[in-house]
């Protein structure tokens, strides 16, 4: 069995995890749609939205690997596949279970909105790697934000048993809410050098644009609860293990393994 590696904490390095992370566990969550979704055009685009997760999730990685320091770098597999539970640090809302269609939109437009706006601060970072994986990455996260607030408003302006489902998903997602805001020592460290924004700077933009949504859709905005998962902090919730142990079994049981 394949040992875990020792990932190199850098500030730099936690913070492009977390965005890296938080796209590669939601594109492994929306893998588990294909074949499933309601409908076949639908069942293509949520299999097209994880492949582009996992293209940012990839050039985030590899990346980071790089910045974990001469000696001591990581490629992208080794990232993805070895790291220990408590090295991941991508946000909670991201690995919980796939739900139902409802939950997979509404989660889809809380992360994507938050992505857009993190891509567009990111377009204009002072590490050059990281701007033009943004340049690119931005035009993904728009159209991903666009496709599932179009979803909101079907299934919130729908029938009755849709309102229901949407509305259900939105209260119990909205509970992850804060997490996404949360700042630290990292997040200071990001900023104070240029390479991204503190994540709490986002917290107004994602409020307005994520009001325009439910305000199309005639929902109302949950209240936001004392609770706080803490994903970014490596600390997960009960699903991330079971996702772990289907993402890593064969880069554990054939190291190295190629075909």
């Amino acid at each position: 069995m394949q040992a875990s590696i020792e990932l190199n904490r850098t500030p730099a390095v936690q913070y492009l995890l977390r965005i890296g992370d938080t796209c590669l566990v939601l594109a492994q969550r929306l893998g588990e749609w294909c074949g499933h979704a309601p409908v076949l055009e639908e069942d293509i685009a949520m299999a097209n939205i994880a492949l582009d997760l996992v293209g940012q999730a990839r050039a985030l990685l590899t990346h980071a690997g790089k910045l974990e320091g001469a000696g001591r770098e990581h490629d992208e597999d080794q990232l993805a596949y070895l790291r220990d539970e408590r090295d991941y640090f991508n946000l909670t809302i991201a690995e919980l279970p796939r739900g139902d269609f409802a939950f997979a939109v509404v989660r889809n437009t809380m992360v994507s909105t938050l992505l857009k706006l993190l891509w567009q601060r990111l377009a204009a970072s002072s590490d050059a790697e990281v701007a033009a994986i943004a340049g690119k990455a931005l035009k993904e996260a728009r159209y991903h934000q666009q496709h599932s607030a179009d979803w909101m408003v079907r299934l919130g302006d729908g029938t009755e048993e849709s309102r229901r489902r949407i509305e259900k998903a939105l209260k119990r997602l909205w509970l992850y809410m804060p997490e996404l805001f949360e700042s630290d020592a990292v997040d200071a460290e990001a900023s104070a050098s240029g390479l991204g924004p503190a994540w709490s700077e986002l917290r107004e933009p994602w409020l307005a644009d994520m009001q325009q949504v439910l305000d199309a859709a005639g929902l109302a905005m949950p209240k936001e609860a004392a609770f706080r998962s803490t994903g970014k902090q490596g600390v997960h919730s009960e699903h991330m293990g079971f996702i772990l142990a289907e993402m890593q079994h064969l880069q554990r049981s054939f190291p190295g393994g190629v075909w």
